[in-house]
């Protein structure tokens, strides 16, 4: 069995894809990232980065019987695909060029749409050249990927659907709030479709969905966000 640590993000939705995906079993740990669960001693002995997603594997590969832990969903994904045997090739050129598109995903595709999402939605402060910086960005970005669904005209590594595909398509889902059209990207937008109509990976998207909260106080932007209310001078 795995507890899955998660709250309903993207990089959450990931990981829940994955497991309905490959079959295993497994139990949600919810964790209310908006009062700060992800920063409790609890947490951060599981994750010292004081992120989620997160699992526990109580019946891990090769390790003794002991359960195992891991975060980082990039992680959690490879470690998922080699002990359910899927969704990862077994030739070196296949499973390299699904590595480094996952690498892409986790290093461009989602701190980048985590950017653009965060000045365009969520600061209190509209600044222009962020949202203008991290807009060009995203919109790059939703280019190479076009470039690359064209390019395989299947999915995002190849022929064959993989964590790549996984890491990628809960970040895709957000294009609507990021202002991003997918009538501009046209294998995007394909890809989209096809893999939404995926019944494991709509089990896996319906994970939280219950506890996503729209508004946010000034609790949920100080364990967001690290900001602090204003604080009034002392009055006499």
């Amino acid at each position: 069995m795995i507890d899955l640590h998660f709250a309903p993000t993207p990089n959450g939705w990931k990981i829940s894809i994955m497991l309905e995906e490959c079959g295993l079993p497994y139990t949600v740990v919810p964790v209310n990232i908006t009062r700060g669960d992800q920063s409790k001693p609890e947490f951060l002995r599981l994750n010292p980065n004081g992120r989620i997603p997160v699992i526990v594997d109580r019946d891990p590969l090769g390790n003794g019987g002991a359960p195992l832990s891991i975060f980082e969903s990039g992680a959690i994904l490879l470690y998922l695909a080699e002990k359910a045997g899927r969704f990862f090739p077994c030739d070196i050129r296949g499973r390299y060029r699904v590595q480094q598109w996952l690498m892409w995903q986790m290093s461009g595709l989602g701190p980048m749409l985590g950017q653009n999402g965060h000045f365009l939605l969520y600061a209190t402060e509209k600044i222009p050249y962020a949202i203008r910086r991290y807009g060009n960005e995203a919109r790059r970005l939703y280019h190479v990927l076009d470039d690359q669904l064209g390019e395989t005209g299947a999915y995002v590594a190849g022929k064959a659907y993989s964590i790549a595909d996984i890491a990628c398509f809960p970040w895709v889902m957000t294009h609507k709030a990021q202002a991003v059209s997918l009538d501009e990207f046209a294998h995007v937008k394909r890809w989209f479709a096809e893999l939404r109509a995926r019944p494991q990976l709509q089990k896996g998207l319906a994970v939280g969905r219950r506890a996503i909260h729209r508004a946010l106080d000034e609790k949920a932007r100080e364990s967001l966000f690290g900001t602090k209310p204003a604080v009034e001078p002392d009055k006499c």
